[in-house]
């Protein structure tokens, strides 16, 4: 087999049946429109896959969906493992040695739960098994791309080993109900927004859930599915009406996110892609749930996976809650409020100007936002406003973000509330320091509105 080539159409699948027949343990290292992939394989079995477009961001989505049932996967644990191993240009808070830095940090970090017991190995293995499932949908995507098979990494723990063609038909299955949607829907990374629009009456458009409302200003499809605990696909039946109708309009992803491939558009290349199937009625049922059971003979260990369950499609019920937005909004007092949202959001730094760019990524996405300029009267206003979510600058004249934060945690209304740091320091002591204080997050300047909302979406839903 040759270690390194180009692909057109259709190859990715046939690379991957073309690993799985074989006994070596491999790493596939693919290149397309600036994201890599990398598929771990062990004797023809997928231990592992990931790609580079926000790795971290896949992960706490999947947490997120876990921890409604695994109660020790809390907000502050998730929180720590990403200021753990999420790394950044500079620095990470793990130690370093030369065998860590083989493995995705994802992965490592994955690894971290299971040995400080936040995961049982099984609930591991169906983590896993969701994160390569996303990884390989994109996969078979790529139309163009250049791949390198590396060597295998040695000692890395093995978490599970998934059955190449189990996890191809899941994928093509997915991909092919993406299909129905198509052009209207072109990736789950799109963002759904609410056209408010007089031409269209009530009662001509089916229902829409409250929370969904709420946070259809910014957010991807792939996010929204995870605030609401819904399959992506179930998300994208609900909301199809509206688009067709022209009541929802769809923006592109947000970078990186738009790097990633889009769904075939060509639906005579789809079928090829799909030819082979089993019967697709049969495998419906297994979409529409979040975490469906991998079959035993496919986990190592093999070990009875915990039963994880999301509402299924016979008993979900639409709510019917009519559609009431107000879009008007307005500013009072000397510190800048839009109208009442969903979350209250307050950003304290004596610099005008980044204020006034947090503002403008947020005030548009359903939060109502508080900026103070002034960090000696923050407290005050902190404590006057309650907010959700609290942004708090490092470096101000007069109180920095350190003590300011230890003021603000010392009172309790404020113990549980975020608070996330936004600054220029990157160094391993700036980290550890906000830590101890209590911050509940690092936010580096500069940043794009992606990860501010990245962020926000982390502690907020």
């Amino acid at each position: 087999m040759n270690n390194s080539g180009t692909f057109t159409k259709l190859r990715p699948l046939s690379l991957l049946r073309q690993l799985s027949n074989c006994s070596d343990s491999t790493c596939l290292q693919v290149l397309s429109n600036s994201v890599s992939w990398s598929i771990y394989l062990e004797q023809g079995k997928i231990t592992y896959a990931t790609h580079s477009v926000e790795p971290f961001d896949r992960l706490e989505r999947h947490l997120r969906r876990l921890s409604q049932q695994i109660p020790l996967l809390t907000n502050e644990v998730r929180v720590q493992v990403r200021l753990m191993f999420e790394p950044d240009s500079h620095s990470q808070l793990i130690k370093d040695d030369s065998n860590s830095r083989s493995h995705p940090p994802e992965y490592q970090a994955i690894s971290w739960l299971v040995s400080q017991q936040h995961l049982h190995s099984t609930q591991a293995a169906v983590l896993v098994q969701e994160l390569v499932k996303e990884v390989i949908e994109s996969f078979l995507l790529i139309k163009e791309g250049t791949y390198e098979l590396t060597e295998p990494i040695e000692r890395m723990p093995k978490i599970c080993r998934l059955g190449v063609e189990k996890i191809l038909e899941y994928c093509q299955v997915r991909l092919q109900n993406w299909q129905a949607f198509i052009p209207k829907i072109s990736s789950q990374y799109q963002r759904p927004y609410l056209l408010i629009n007089s031409k269209f009456d009530e009662q001509d458009l089916p229902n829409l859930q409250p929370d969904l409302i709420n946070w259809m200003k910014g957010f991807s499809l792939c996010h929204l599915a995870v605030i609401l605990n819904q399959d992506e696909i179930q998300l994208a039946r609900n909301l199809y009406p509206y688009i067709l109708k022209g009541a929802i309009i769809l923006h592109e992803p947000d970078p990186p996110f738009d790097k990633l491939p889009k769904i075939f558009e060509e639906q005579s290349l789809f079928s090829k892609l799909i030819s082979g199937l089993v019967d697709t009625k049969q495998e419906l049922s297994s979409i529409v749930n979040s975490y469906p059971n991998i079959p035993e003979e496919k986990i190592v260990p093999v070990q009875r996976l915990p039963q994880i369950s999301t509402p299924s499609k016979e008993n979900f019920q639409e709510p019917t809650i009519s559609i009431n937005i107000n879009s008007a909004s307005q500013r009072v007092t000397a510190a800048t409020v839009t109208v009442k949202k969903v979350h209250k959001i307050v950003s304290v730094d004596d610099s005008p100007t980044i204020l006034k760019e947090i503002s403008y990524f947020l005030e548009n996405e359903n939060f109502s936002v508080v900026t103070i300029n002034d960090p000696v009267k923050a407290v005050l206003s902190i404590i006057r406003h309650k907010p959700d979510l609290i942004l708090l600058d490092l470096n101000m004249l007069g109180i920095d973000g350190y003590e300011l934060c230890r003021i603000i945690r010392n009172n309790s209304l404020f113990q549980n509330t975020p608070i996330i740091f936004v600054t220029g320091n990157k160094g391993i002591v700036d980290k550890v320091k906000a830590k101890l204080v209590g911050a509940s997050g690092y936010l580096t300047k500069p940043f794009t509105r992606a990860e501010l909302l990245k962020i926000v979406f982390m502690h907020l839903t």
